[in-house]
């Protein structure tokens, strides 16, 4: 008969395997899809000490995408196939809510072959979720803001009413994962993205 010991050691060494078999695949929509656009998380605060640090998350996003060149980068979320989100991390400390900064300046069409970042957007951007953002007419506020340093990349549905309501599809959350040039949550969405198709051409 086993002893208890032996069976702890039996099963420690299915873990791993139990693991690598069960690896989550992106679902079909994400593989098919052609376009996507970039946001940034509506709870994310700016802080003080780097107001302009989510918008350029977005920027830095937006330019590892049209580097991979799998998706057309869309300046809003109306008509992309998924919503990208992202916040920069901050620890913790005053924030600025409801930032200027985070209005999406005109975008110019860019020029030149393998172009797929097109049209232009001025202001505020379509709505991503149902939840209210503040008092209408409010401008930016000071508040405190205690969050994770870690930045965060999510991944939803696009073309439905309030994407970012529904739960992402796909997440990824690392210690500067949004800086360039190295950008690495596109890195690992990318990675996602490759191992889900190639695991998806061994099926039978």
């Amino acid at each position: 008969m086993p002893t208890r010991s032996t069976m702890i050691c039996l099963v420690l060494a299915l873990v791993p395997l139990g693991v690598a078999k069960n690896k989550q695949l992106l679902p079909n929509y994400v593989l098919q899809a052609q376009t996507v656009a970039v946001v940034i998380l509506p709870d994310a605060g700016e802080p003080i000490t780097n107001p302009t640090a989510n918008r350029t998350a977005v920027e830095n996003v937006e330019k590892a995408l049209l580097q991979w060149g799998r998706y057309r980068v869309l300046p809003d979320v109306t008509f992309a196939d998924l919503v990208i989100a992202v916040r920069k991390g901050h620890a913790g400390g005053p924030t600025i809510g409801n930032s200027p900064t985070d209005n999406r300046p005109v975008i110019l069409q860019q020029p030149g072959p393998g172009t797929i970042r097109v049209g232009a957007q001025q202001g505020t951007p379509a709505d991503t979720t149902s939840a209210p953002a503040g008092p209408p007419g409010t401008g930016p506020s000071i508040g405190n803001e205690a969050g994770s340093s870690e930045d965060t990349f999510e991944v939803f549905l696009g073309k439905v009413e309030y994407p970012l309501d529904a739960a992402p599809i796909w997440r990824y959350m690392a210690k500067d994962a949004l800086d360039a040039p190295q950008v690495r949550a596109v890195g690992q969405f990318r990675k996602a993205v490759a191992d889900s198709e190639k695991q998806q051409k061994q099926k039978p």
